[in-house]
């Protein structure tokens, strides 16, 4: 039997499982259809054990240097300002990292791309899109379409899906894929207007309240991006225009210069979680297994810590662990997906949209009563920066 993974997929997910499996000594050969790692401006935040994590392959330093650490983050009223603002410090005796952190998630991707590069165990095919995935008793087969034509099979003892929404790992497992598609588009425009100058009061992650249009405010090292939802049944031409982009940071923040738009970015949102991440030799995590909202920064941290339990999992069966170790993983991961992921990204949502006055109040004044509140203030922050979703995955059975 080969005692080598095939990984689908050289995101953030997929990259880390590479690098865990090769720190085990375990051959890993990474399969990703584009010609290189993308320089896009997706997730960026990193959550405080998810920084913990990540300390063991040397990379947080060179994260925190080219990032912006933020010690705490608000919801806010569009109209009245700050609502509740909730600090991280608080966290200090449950994390090395008591904040979050805004690093574009290519940085950490480069980072590990460098790290595998300099590792003999890990052979990188860029330009190798898996088409295919087969499985038998002894191990699995990735037939990978090449960029310069034909296909190429590669062997190993597992298979690891990280490919993404449109993963082909988990149409070979046949898992569905469960739940639905949020019906805004969402709109992310960075700036390099400083929005700390027209509300002096924000924190450098800013969810806004509004019931006609929310949004949420980020800001990085370099930029401000703004999220805004917008109309699906506006074409991509209107979406994406200039005189759109001005009319929606003119609202957010109204300026009499106009706003200089340095990166804009349109994309469809979906709440879904696979029915199951495992069958045989396969197995599937990040946007693969599960994939939602942006807001909060659930999903790259959610999908960083699949990587490090699953590869933590293969790595044991290939060193003789039975075979349910594998469905261990999907129980743990699988329910932190539905009770954490998920929820708190809806929650977030529905704080932000909810146009019923009395329902905005009684968040309002829920969040308002949780921040007074140390204890409860302290356990909010532990559920929405991870840390207890991860203290009960281990006591999972």
């Amino acid at each position: 039997m080969p005692k080598n993974a095939v990984i689908a997929g050289a995101g953030p997910v997929g990259l880390v499982c590479a690098c865990l499996l090769a720190d085990e000594g375990i051959p890993v050969t990474i399969l990703e259809a584009a010609p290189d790692l993308p320089r896009d401006l997706r997730a960026s935040t990193f959550h405080p054990p998810t920084l913990d994590m990540l300390e063991r392959f040397g990379v947080v330093p060179a994260m925190i240097e080219q990032g912006l650490i933020c010690p705490d983050w608000q919801f806010r009223d569009r109209a009245d300002g700050v609502v509740a603002t909730f600090e991280l410090a608080r966290l200090g005796g449950d994390t090395r990292h008591p904040y979050r952190l805004q690093c574009e998630q290519w940085r950490l991707g480069e980072m590990l791309l460098a790290r595998l590069k300099a590792n003999p165990l890990a052979d990188i095919q860029f330009g190798a899109a898996v088409v295919e995935v087969r499985q038998s008793a002894d191990g699995i087969e990735a037939v990978a379409a090449l960029a310069g034509g034909g296909t190429q099979t590669f062997p190993g003892a597992f298979c690891i899906g990280a490919d993404g929404m449109g993963s082909v790992v988990r149409k070979a497992i046949g898992a569905e894929f469960e739940g639905s598609t949020i019906p805004e588009i969402y709109l992310t425009l960075s700036t390099d207007f400083d929005f700390s100058a027209a509300m002096p009061d924000i924190s450098n992650i800013a969810y806004v309240s509004d019931p006609e249009e929310w949004f949420v405010l980020i800001r990085t090292a370099s930029v401000w991006r703004a999220l805004f939802p917008v109309d699906a049944a506006l074409s991509d031409a209107q979406v994406t225009s200039t005189q759109f982009a001005e009319r929606l940071l003119q609202g957010a923040a109204p300026r009499a210069a106009p706003y200089h738009v340095l990166h804009r970015t349109a994309y469809r949102v979906h709440e879904r979680v696979a029915s199951h991440y495992v069958k045989g030799r396969l197995a599937i995590a990040g946007d693969a297994a599960h994939v939602n909202n942006p807001l909060g920064g659930m999903g790259l941290n959610g999908g960083i810590h699949d990587a490090f339990e699953l590869a933590a999992a293969i790595a044991a069966m290939l060193r003789g662990a039975p075979p349910d170790r594998l469905s261990l993983y999907e129980r743990r991961r699988r329910k932190v997906a539905l009770d954490t992921v998920q929820q708190t990204t809806l929650r977030n949502r529905a704080i932000l949209n909810t146009r019923d006055p009395a329902a905005r109040a009684a968040y309002y004044a829920d969040l308002r009563r949780t921040v007074a509140d140390p204890a409860a203030h302290k356990e909010y922050l532990l559920r929405t920066s991870m840390i207890t979703s991860l203290r009960d995955a281990e006591k999972a059975l």
